[in-house]
């Protein structure tokens, strides 16, 4: 399961639309590991100043590692992080995220992150498993 629900907001769910403040808060409590590597890489962002602030070190375990890969895999889960942290996420492989100012998409260096080019240079033998 991606998500740990509570009964209340599952209950919120089946009766109609869910706030999406309640969401993120699932989200965080759920997957704690993806939630502050999105949040540390916002403040790295604003703190930074450039272009976009992104991930490289693996994840301690399959189960951090889980965690993001839901959470990227997730339309809903990414689109309510970014949302929520004001900024556009992309993902490469296991564990390289980046966050990139909103409306950064059609710009050189999110063109260049998000690249077939870039996805080949960035496999090495350790990540191919994940």
């Amino acid at each position: 399961m991606s998500l740990t629900v509570s009964p209340e907001l599952l209950a919120q769910a089946e009766a109609g639309e869910v706030a999406e403040a309640d969401f993120v808060a699932t989200v965080r409590d759920s997957l704690p590991f993806a939630y502050r590597m999105v949040e540390r890489l916002t403040g790295e962002l604003a703190s930074d100043g450039g272009p976009f602030a992104d991930n490289h070190e693996e994840p301690p375990s399959d189960a951090e590692r889980g965690q993001l890969l839901r959470a990227m895999a997730s339309d809903s889960i990414r689109g309510s992080l970014e949302r929520h942290f004001g900024v556009r996420l992309a993902f490469m492989n296991c564990h390289r995220v980046a966050v990139f100012p909103v409306g950064a998409e059609q710009g050189a260096d999110y063109q260049r992150f998000v690249s077939m080019r870039a996805q080949l240079l960035n496999q090495t033998p350790e990540l191919r498993s994940c």
